[in-house]
Formats: structure tokens, C-alpha cells, sequence
């Protein structure tokens, strides 16, 4: 069974940076779609960034030209790399994977961006 497991969340100043880092064990898949999503209290869940096998990423409007994802297929990792964060960005981060049938997500990590 597959695991996602993020880390790197924290407590930052605004303007600050964070990289948070999802790891994925278990079964072996070949995910075509990795990504991030975040979920702020009385928000829905939004992606924040995604990223295809071929290294095709899509951003949020909200944070292009700050936040850039990455992925290594062969350790099955996916990468957010946040700069110049902002109170906005405080959130609930969420690792997500999408392989042929099904999608995981992991537990979330907490990113709070103080002012």
C-alpha cells in the first residue's frame, strides 16, 4: 500500500522560505501526476502546484514566480521549494500522487506564515 509522507512545514516570517518534501513508499507505481494542494480553515482545498513525469508543472495563479515544484521519479519524490511566503499561504500541505486508478494523498503538513 502507498504512503506519502511530507515534511518540512513549519512556523516562517513573511517573506520567508520553507521546502517541504513527500516521500512516497510501499507499493511501486508510476505516477503520471505528483503534486501539492493546500487547505486553509473554512477554505476548500486548492492545488498549488503539479508536476508530470516529464517535468510539465502547472502553479497556482496565487503563486507563480514563488514557489517552484519538483520531482525525482526514480526516489518518488516531489518537492515544493516557497519563497517570499505570505500570511495567505498559511495552510494545510498536502503531498498527492496519481497513478493509473488511484489518487493518495498524504497527511498534510503545516505551513503557518506569521506578518
Amino acid at each position: 500500500q502507498v504512503q506519502l509522507v511530507e515534511s518540512g512545514g513549519g512556523l516562517v516570517q513573511r517573506g520567508g522560505s520553507l521546502r517541504l518534501s513527500c516521500a512516497a513508499s510501499g507499493s511501486i507505481f508510476r505516477f503520471t501526476v505528483m503534486g501539492w494542494y493546500r487547505q486553509a480553515p473554512g477554505k476548500q482545498r486548492e492545488s498549488v502546484a503539479t508536476i508530470t513525469r516529464g517535468g510539465i508543472a502547472d502553479y497556482a495563479d496565487s503563486v507563480k514566480g514563488r514557489f517552484t515544484i519538483s520531482r525525482d521519479n526514480a526516489k518518488n519524490t516531489v518537492t515544493l521549494q516557497m519563497n517570499s511566503l505570505e500570511p495567505e499561504d498559511t495552510a494545510v500541505y498536502y503531498c498527492n500522487a496519481r497513478a493509473a486508478i488511484s489518487t493518495y494523498w498524504g497527511q498534510g503538513t503545516q505551513v503557518t506564515v506569521s506578518s
